[in-house]
């Protein structure tokens, strides 16, 4: 009797042991959905605070930098906008798997296929959707980032890192996007090594984009608070050109004559044309005023890859301090 009294108590304790076990996963799970319905996020943003209720998982990005910062951080996007001129142009290592859809042009968002998606967030900018957020904000949250606000600008770089963080926070991330930055930092260490072992550590340097504006050979020289100049900085070198106003998108437009400013020795001259558009070997071919020039006599120029991007995002500026670096000493 006395063992049937134990057999009974054992099992009644096996079963109740299982039975709450069996349901640990359902309720862990009931609990990080109700975590997350719950949690709430403050974030500034180019109209003040926004503040956005739960995590949001079903996102659409309306410029691409904002795309390549949810990628970084391991989230597909629902949609994005322009979504060939990004593969044309982001030269990453981590891409949209099918389910993403393109909602759109950069400039002319289709708010109806923004609409069929459903989403829990839109990223937005100021200067393109100004005129559009009323109808985007009938669709879902939006946020409004301002890459070329009055802040912003004074250093294009650190607010792309800040942007970073703050897409981060909204998504619960802020982890991930230190790690991601902490890799930049580590990364661009490990290029100007390079650059040391070369012997151009603290060289002057110029980089350019350089096109055809109405058959007028035109470049663009960057300053000092584009990515471009922040990341050249970091890896040693010294920016020949500076500008007395602060540049809005990092860089003044010039004509040829204008390099005659910069006669200085070893200075290494970067530019980045289309294969289409090279001014360099058609243009300018044989005029005295670029083949007289210094750095074009010393041999010192530097093609770089002709869809080079400069306007990304951590891991797009990984794959920039690379091609700089490649551009000088891989020749």
């Amino acid at each position: 009797m006395k063992k049937l009294i134990t057999y009974t108590v054992a099992l009644s304790i096996i079963l109740f042991l299982a039975a709450c076990g069996g349901g640990t996963e359902e309720s862990n799970e009931a609990e990080n959905q109700q975590e997350t319905a719950e949690r709430t996020v403050t974030v500034e943003d180019a109209r003040g605070e926004q503040t956005i209720e739960g995590t949001p998982e079903n996102i659409v990005v309306l410029e691409w930098s904002y795309a390549e910062h949810l990628l970084s951080l391991g989230i597909q996007p629902a949609g994005v906008a322009d979504m060939d001129g990004f593969h044309e142009w982001v030269n990453i290592d981590k891409s949209f798997d099918e389910s993403v859809q393109d909602v759109g042009t950069r400039q002319e968002p289709n708010l109806e296929a923004i609409a069929r998606l459903n989403p829990d967030l839109i990223i937005a900018v100021d200067f393109r959707h100004e005129q559009y957020l009323d109808s985007l904000e009938d669709i879902a949250p939006v946020v409004t980032f301002a890459p070329y606000g009055e802040e912003a600008i004074q250093n294009h770089y650190q607010n792309m890192l800040e942007e970073f963080q703050t897409v981060a926070k909204i998504v619960d991330k802020e982890e991930e996007a230190q790690k991601e930055i902490e890799g930049l930092e580590n990364f661009i260490a490990e290029q100007k090594s390079r650059v040391e072992e070369a012997g151009l550590e603290g060289s002057d340097y110029i980089v350019t984009q350089a096109f055809s504006a109405q058959n007028t050979p035109t470049l663009r020289l960057f300053t000092e608070n584009s990515i471009v100049a922040q990341v050249m900085d970091r890896l040693g070198f010294e920016n020949a050109y500076q500008s007395e106003n602060v540049e809005p998108y990092g860089y003044s437009e010039v004509t040829v004559e204008a390099l005659q400013n910069f006669q200085e020795e070893d200075l290494q001259f970067l530019y980045i044309v289309q294969e289409e558009d090279n001014i360099f070997e058609n243009q300018l071919a044989g005029n005295p005023v670029w083949e007289n020039l210094t750095f074009v006599q010393e041999g010192n120029t530097h093609a770089l890859p002709g869809d080079t991007w400069t306007f990304g995002g951590v891991l797009s500026t990984e794959v920039l301090t690379e091609q700089l670096v490649d551009a000088m000493v891989n020749e």
